[in-house]
C-alpha cells in the first residue's frame, strides 16, 4: 500500500525537522512548507493526504490556511491537524476547530501523540470517503439499471450496461451475454461510447447466481489497453443453467472489499439480459405463430397481378389480429382485408375465426355485403365481445367488375391513369347491430391499380387519421411496373425506418393491360 503524504507547514526549521523526522520514521512520506502561500501551492504540486499545520506563520495564520483549504472544492476534503506552541488557550482551540481543523495539539508535542492523531484521522477521513465512493457509485448504479432496463435490444442493453460501468468504475470495461440465437455478443467501453462486439465468455460451468474472481488482463485482451500492472476483476450471474453467464470485467483496483457494487451491476445485467432473451423468444414465436395464420401463397390469376405485404409491430411480443386473404371462388377473385381489436393471443384466435368464416360464407356464393351481414351475425353471436373491421370484394378478371363492402374499414385506394383516390364504401363495423348499406360496384379498368391496407400503415398516434391518408395518396401518385416493388416502398415511406407501434397488411391488385 503506498504510505500516506503529509504536508508539514511551519516557518520554524528545527519543528519542522523534528515533525518530519517523526512522521517519516512511521512511514509517512512527507512534503515541506514554510509559508501559508507557500503551503496551498504544495497543494497543487503533489497528491497530499493529510496536512500538519501550524496556526503562526509569518504572511497569513494556520487559521486562515485551514480555511481556505476546507473551502477548496477540490482539497476540501484533505484533513488537516493543527499544532501550536503560542496559541494554546481554549479559545484558540475552539477557533482552529470550528475553522475546519480536524485535531489541535499543543506543543510541546509527544512524537507517538502525533502518529496516533495523525493515523485516526487518516482512519476516519478513509473511511469518510469510501463511503462517499459507495454512494455514488450506488447512484450511478441506479442510474444505470434504469437504463439497461429501458433498452430495447440486447446490444442496447449491453452498450447501456458498458458505458454505465465506464462511468461507475472508470478504466476498460467488458460486458458480455449471449443472444437468444445462442451468439456470444459483447460491449466494450474504454473512454469513448462502448462498442458492441462478437464475444464469449469460458466460463460456463458456474453454478446459477453470482461468482466474482480476478482474472489476468490477457484472459480480456479485446478491452485494452489494461492500465499497466493491473488485473481485471469478474463478476459472473447466472439465472439459468440452460443459460451463458453473463460477465462484466473492470480493473481490480477500482473495487472496494466484497465487490458490492460490481456484483449488483452483474445480477441488474443478468435479470435484464434475461428478460431482453425472453422477450426476443416470444416475439419470435408470437410473430411465425401469426404468419401461421395468414396465407402463405397467392393465387395465380390471368389478367391480374397480385402482391401483399404483412410487417408485424416491433413494439410488442404478442400476436395481433390483421389478415388478408385472396382466394379464387367460381371464377371471381375473392379479396378480403381486417384487423381484430387488440393484440394478444386471443386477437390472433378471433382473426382466425373471423378469416374463415368469411371463405366458409364467401364459398356458399353470397354476395361481399351478404358475407359482412353473416359474419357479423356469427361473431354477435359465437363472439359477442369482440369487434372488428373489414373490407370485402370480389373481382372478375375477365370484366373488372368489382363488387365491394366494407365494414368500418379504412377506404381503398383506387389508382388509374396516373392518379389516385380513395373509394368511399361504407359500414358499420363487426359486432354492431346496424344496418348495412347496398355494395359498391364498379369497373377496375386495365392498368388499374386498387389498395387495400390496415391502420398500421397511415395511422400515427401525434397525427391525424387524414394527414396519413394525405400520405398515402401522395405514395400512390406513382405505382411501380412490379406490385411488390410498389407494396415496400409505401411500408418504407410512411412505416418508416423504426419500430412500428401496430401491425400492417397492404394488399394490391392491378388488371394487367391486356385484360
Amino acid at each position: 500500500m503506498t504510505p500516506a503524504t503529509v504536508l508539514v507547514v511551519d516557518d520554524s526549521a528545527t519543528k519542522r525537522y523534528l515533525l518530519v523526522s517523526w512522521l517519516s520514521r512511521a512511514g509517512f512520506s512527507v512534503v515541506e512548507a514554510e509559508t501559508g502561500g507557500e503551503a496551498l501551492l504544495r497543494l497543487t504540486e503533489a497528491d497530499i493526504d493529510l496536512v500538519v499545520l501550524d496556526v503562526k506563520l509569518p504572511d497569513m495564520n494556520g487559521f486562515e490556511v485551514c480555511e481556505r483549504i476546507k473551502t477548496d472544492p477540490e482539497y476540501g476534503v484533505l484533513p488537516v491537524i493543527h499544532v501550536s506552541a503560542h496559541a494554546v488557550d481554549v479559545v484558540d482551540r475552539t477557533q482552529g476547530l470550528n475553522r475546519g481543523a480536524d485535531a489541535y495539539l499543543v506543543e510541546p508535542i509527544e512524537p507517538d501523540e502525533l502518529i496516533a492523531t495523525a493515523q485516526a484521522v487518516l482512519r476516519y477521513y478513509r473511511a469518510r470517503q469510501r463511503a462517499e465512493t459507495l454512494a455514488a457509485r450506488m447512484v450511478r448504479l441506479a442510474e444505470t439499471t434504469l437504463a439497461i432496463n429501458s433498452a430495447s435490444t440486447l446490444p442496447g442493453l449491453l452498450q447501456a450496461a458498458a458505458d454505465g460501468a465506464h462511468e461507475i468504475f472508470g478504466g476498460p470495461v467488458v460486458v458480455v451475454a449471449e443472444t437468444s440465437d445462442g451468439d456470444g455478443v459483447a460491449a466494450v467501453a474504454n473512454g469513448a461510447p462502448a462498442t458492441v462486439q462478437p464475444g464469449s465468455g469460458e466460463d460456463h460451468e458456474i453454478a446459477v447466481g453470482s461468482t466474482l474472481r480476478t482474472d489476468d488482463t490477457a484472459a480480456w485482451s479485446g478491452a485494452g489497453p489494461w492500465p499497466e500492472g493491473e488485473s481485471v476483476a469478474v463478476a459472473a450471474a447466472r439465472l439459468r443453467n440452460d443459460r451463458m453467464p453473463v460477465y462484466v470485467a473492470v480493473p481490480s483496483s477500482t473495487q472496494s472489499p466484497g465487490f458490492p457494487v460490481l456484483r449488483q451491476l452483474a445480477q441488474a445485467v443478468a435479470a435484464a439480459v434475461e428478460a431482453q432473451r425472453s422477450y426476443d423468444e416470444e416475439h419470435r414465436i408470437a410473430v411465425t405463430l401469426q404468419r401461421s395464420l395468414l396465407q402463405s401463397r397467392l393465387p395465380d390469376v390471368p389478367g391480374l397481378e397480385l402482391a401483399v405485404r404483412y410487417e408485424p409491430a416491433g413494439a410488442q411480443t404478442e400476436v395481433g389480429g390483421d389478415f388478408y386473404e385472396l382466394t379464387m371462388l367460381d371464377g371471381r377473385l375473392l379479396v378480403a382485408i381486417g384487423d381484430v381489436a387488440g393484440h394478444s393471443l386471443h386477437a390472433a384466435t378471433v382473426m382466425a375465426e373471423v378469416r374463415h368464416a368469411v371463405r366458409a360464407y364467401a364459398v356458399e356464393g353470397h354476395p361481399p355485403g351478404a358475407v359482412l351481414e353473416l359474419v357479423n351475425r356469427f361473431m354477435r353471436t359465437v363472439l359477442p365481445a369482440e369487434s372488428a373491421t373489414l373490407c370485402l370484394l370480389t373481382l372478375e378478371p375477365d370484366t373488372g367488375r368489382v363488387r365491394l363492402a366494407s365494414a368500418g374499414h379504412l377506404p381503398p385506394l383506387l389508382h388509374v391513369a396516373g392518379e389516385a383516390h380513395f373509394l368511399e364504401p361504407r359500414g358499420p363495423l363487426l359486432g354492431i347491430n346496424a344496418p348495412r348499406p347496398a355494395d359498391l360496384e364498379f369497373v377496375l379498368p386495365p392498368g388499374g391499380t386498387l389498395v387495400l391496407y390496415t391502420d398500421g400503415l397511415i395511422e400515427r398516434r401525434d397525427a391525424d387519421i387524414d394527414v396519413g391518408l394525405n400520405a398515402l395518396a401522395g405514395c400512390a401518385a406513382r405505382v411501380e411496373p412490379s406490385l411488390d416493388a410498389f407494396c415496400q416502398r409505401l411500408l418504407v415511406s410512411l412505416a418508416g425506418a423504426g419500430e412500428q407501434a401496430d401491425d400492417i397488411a397492404v394488399v394490391a391488385l392491378r388488371r394487367t393491360a391486356g385484360s
